[in-house]
């Protein structure tokens, strides 16, 4: 998952919602300093990836890919997966996607101070440059894929990923609105 969704999927609190993006940075974190609700958060960040990852509409989706771009499948669709959630809000929240937003960059901005360095320059990026609303749209995120492959250090065919998400994109659709309300469920049983 991407950051927008387990924002989304985190418990609600704002050190949660924290802890739960913490998780992609957790290597520059010593988590036995974190406050118990950010620790929480970034301990349910790594519950939700790893029944992503285990998902079977997870895996079928990944086999729509191209075999030289595969191996890279799983980046892409963590960020594709915050579009199709934008795209069907309503099916997974009672807030308004305005509402969230707008509180999650609020959330962001307040509690820097328990981010490392490297959270707190993307964190801040995300909320200047409005990504989670850029999100909405598709050719959107196959900038954002690419920003991402642009960090890849080796050769690799990873740019221009978009275009096999776009011939695919029904399926695609489908597998994820399958996948979710299981992903929902298992995040809201995490620390039950």
């Amino acid at each position: 998952m991407n950051h927008l969704a387990h924002l989304f999927l985190a418990p609600d609190s704002e050190l949660h919602r924290v802890g739960s993006l913490m998780g992609d940075f957790a290597k520059w974190v010593d988590r036995d300093e974190l406050p118990s609700d950010v620790r929480e958060g970034l301990l349910h960040h790594l519950a939700v990836d790893t029944f992503t990852d285990q998902h079977p509409e997870v895996i079928a989706s990944k086999q729509l890919f191209s075999k030289q771009r595969r191996r890279f499948a799983g980046v892409a669709l963590d960020i594709l997966y915050d579009h199709f959630l934008l795209r069907h809000w309503d099916r997974f929240s009672d807030v308004s996607q305005e509402e969230f937003i707008g509180q999650v960059y609020r959330e962001l901005r307040r509690h820097r101070k328990h981010m490392p360095e490297p959270m707190q320059k993307v964190t801040g990026r995300i909320v200047r440059y409005d990504w989670f609303r850029s999100y909405r749209r598709l050719d959107n995120i196959g900038f954002a894929i690419d920003r991402v492959a642009n960090r890849v250090r080796f050769t690799h065919s990873f740019h221009g990923i978009i275009e096999e998400i776009c011939d695919h994109e029904s399926a695609l659709e489908e597998h994820f609105l399958a996948f979710f309300p299981d992903l929902q469920g298992h995040a809201d049983s995490v620390f039950r």
